[in-house]
């Protein structure tokens, strides 16, 4: 069973002590209090073995060995009140059952087991002190009435249960809300070092998708512009001796583009560094709520889709292809309306990387770009035919990152993407994106 004592080996810094006591000073102080009992009961027990008419030193060995008893009182807190209750009738172990009450009030014992030592114990208390009052009133000439007697053993009787048991009531409740307290604090830094772990993992999955985003971009810009480029550059040094004015045609494409992607990449960078901005937040000494971590990557991506291109952009983007050399016819079905940024951004770059790959790996092939505007989504597909034999190649490098990204964009916003080769011996990209973005 649990004591009073067994709940203070974590409070104080003084030695430990053997056997059950937590402290050495609680071990003193129980040996000091059993000795000072054991004192009392054998004084009691000279005047219980001259009452009962038995050897004085029985009754001295007697009290010597129930007074010490209550050096188990931490241990076991039950034998010590039977012990009291059983040696009451000789009217001995007044300490013992005062200490006996407190202590196991004071304990982890059931309440139902309390109650019923604490109503033996006044029981006992009150049958020897109406006997002895009684005994004492009808040895004296004074007559104190018939209330007396009861009223005196019930005053003694309460006097000497009562306050030890609601003392140690009282500090029994108070050691286990300081218990509850504790164990309160203890699961709430664990909790607080878990959030601070989800914290530092979810500021590191915001820069790793702000990372890969910007990736994506920075491909599809430069992937895209410096293609067209390239091409423009191999047909102004094809046409730079035979046809002047084509060469100065070619070559004012080429600055347009060029500045054009200068355009998009300052834009890039600007979001880079709202992007780090977060990061360098997130990584403070002092905790950064998560919500503030989300809002600001929140933030910086709405800011990045609504500074780049749209639907609208779909015709200059085509038509730059054509003035790059190739085919290209685009085709829109359905009334033309307005999606949300992120949704008009995707489908632009969609179509954007999927003319880039027309440009690097089907040089001179004939391009057909299909938007159609549905109900609840926006559809698009691009597809090639087969390149024209003969055509050299742009030479162009490929890192085998456009269809992934394209993939993930799409992917991202709860869309379809497929793309692979046609019978004809072209390729052909489709994707579908829904008007309403997914729940996050």
């Amino acid at each position: 069973m649990t004591t009073t004592g067994a709940h203070q080996d974590s409070a104080g810094d003084s030695p430990r002590s053997p056997l059950w006591w937590g402290r050495r000073r609680s071990a003193v102080l129980d040996v000091g209090l059993a000795l000072v009992s054991a004192v009392e009961c054998a004084v009691e027990g000279v005047r219980f073995a001259q009452t009962a008419a038995v050897p004085v030193a029985f009754g001295v060995v007697l009290g010597l060995i129930a007074g010490s008893v209550l050096v188990l009182r931490r241990r076991w807190p039950v034998a010590v009140v039977l012990v009291s209750v059983a040696i009451t009738p000789a009217e001995m172990g007044f300490l013992m059952g005062i200490v006996g009450l407190y202590t196991l009030a004071a304990s982890e014992a059931p309440r139902r087991v309390i109650a019923a030592l604490a109503g033996m114990s006044l029981l006992g208390t009150l049958i020897v002190t109406f006997v002895r009052t009684h005994q004492d009133v009808s040895t004296t000439d004074f007559d104190p009435g018939p209330w007396y007697v009861p009223v005196v053993s019930v005053v003694m009787s309460v006097g000497l249960t009562a306050p030890p048991l609601l003392l140690g009531l009282y500090v029994g409740a108070r050691r286990r809300l300081m218990e509850s307290l504790r164990e309160r604090a203890v699961s709430l830094e664990q909790e607080l070092s878990l959030l601070a772990d989800r914290a530092e993992q979810q500021a590191q999955w915001a820069r790793t998708e702000e990372r890969t985003r910007i990736a994506r971009e920075m491909h599809d810009v430069v992937a895209h512009r410096v293609s067209l480029m390239v091409v423009h550059a191999a047909a102004l040094q094809a046409v730079a001796l035979k046809d002047p004015q084509k060469a100065v045609r070619n070559a004012a494409l080429v600055g347009d583009m060029g500045r054009q992607a200068l355009t998009e990449l300052r834009e890039m960078l600007g979001v880079l560094r709202a992007g780090e901005e977060v990061a360098a937040r997130a990584a403070e000494p002092e905790p950064v709520p998560l919500a503030a971590v989300g809002a600001a990557a929140a933030a910086a991506a709405a800011a990045a889709a609504g500074d780049g291109p749209s639907l609208a952009d779909l015709e200059p983007l085509v038509e730059q292809s054509r003035q790059a050399g190739m085919a290209v016819e685009l085709t829109v079905h359905g009334a033309t309306r307005m999606y949300r940024p992120e949704v008009e951004q995707t489908a632009y770059r969609v179509v954007q990387e999927a003319l880039t790959n027309v440009h690097k790996h089907a040089a001179g092939a004939k391009a057909w770009v299909r938007v159609a505007h549905r109900d609840a989504e926006i559809a698009m597909q691009v597809e090639n035919g087969p390149s024209e034999r003969g055509v050299a190649d742009a030479g162009l490098p490929s890192g085998g990152n456009g269809l992934v990204g394209m993939r993930e964009r799409v992917s991202a916003l709860g869309g379809v993407f497929v793309s692979g080769p046609t019978d004809a011996g072209g390729f052909r990209v489709s994707a579908v994106l829904p008007m309403e973005l997914p729940a996050v």
